[in-house]
């Protein structure tokens, strides 16, 4: 799939700034949820920000151009700043994932509110995208909802130090929540590595994990 954002310079200027914009407001919203909830570490550090250049990592900005997922630099947050440890760390990782589903859901509202024609084909599917008629307009809105999808579908994964795992991990009794939390570094080398994997084969495990429900909620959102 990743190959069609190739296709032409329209598609890939599309399919960066879908990105950039949904990644910008997955980070800030993590950033807000933690302000809201007593810990202002994101706004000293100028992370409470919808610049997207403060929110960019090298690497994962990388892997969104070889691998068709990537990621920004993570909001920082104090979890002894909320009243309730676990229960804050599970809501500030949840609010960068309800982020895209709304963004998602929203932006399929104004898709199916358009007029037909009215800024050339509907794009609704990836075969929509080479569509003759289709305008930069229309494709932009489709690879937005996708792209959000895609954010809140991978970052939803069980795995550290993805949102999964914290939201998972606010369930957890004391004990097992602090042990959970350990693993993050070295469960983080053994994701980067099933990506490295996925880039190199052309078959990512990850994709054939979150496909399914990605497919589902975007049929769900766009018929």
């Amino acid at each position: 799939m990743i190959n069609l954002f190739f296709h032409s310079p329209q598609l890939f200027f599309a399919f960066a700034t879908a990105f950039l914009a949904a990644m910008t407001i997955h980070e800030f919203s993590h950033g807000y949820a933690a302000y809201m909830l007593g810990d202002d570490t994101a706004k000293r550090q100028g992370r409470l920000t919808l610049n997207p250049l403060k929110h960019l990592d090298v690497f994962g900005t990388l892997m969104i151009l070889f691998a068709g997922i990537g990621w920004a630099k993570p909001v920082p947050f104090n979890p002894y700043n909320f009243k309730e440890i676990k229960v804050g760390s599970a809501l500030t990782a949840a609010a960068g994932p309800a982020s895209n589903f709304i963004l998602a859901t929203f932006t399929a509202i104004i898709i199916r509110l358009l007029p037909e024609g009215m800024f050339g084909h509907t794009v609704t599917t990836f075969t929509h995208i080479l569509h003759p008629d289709a305008s930069f307009i229309t494709i932009s809105l489709f690879l937005f909802v996708h792209v959000n999808i895609l954010l809140g579908c991978f970052n939803l994964l069980p795995v550290p130090p993805l949102d999964g795992s914290k939201i998972i991990g606010g369930f957890l009794p004391d004990n097992m929540y602090f042990k959970w939390m350990s693993w993050e570094s070295k469960a983080s080398m053994v994701l980067m590595i099933v990506l490295l994997i996925g880039v190199f084969t052309g078959r990512s495990i990850i994709f054939i994990i979150i496909g399914p429900p990605m497919e589902l909620i975007r049929a769900l959102l766009l018929g």
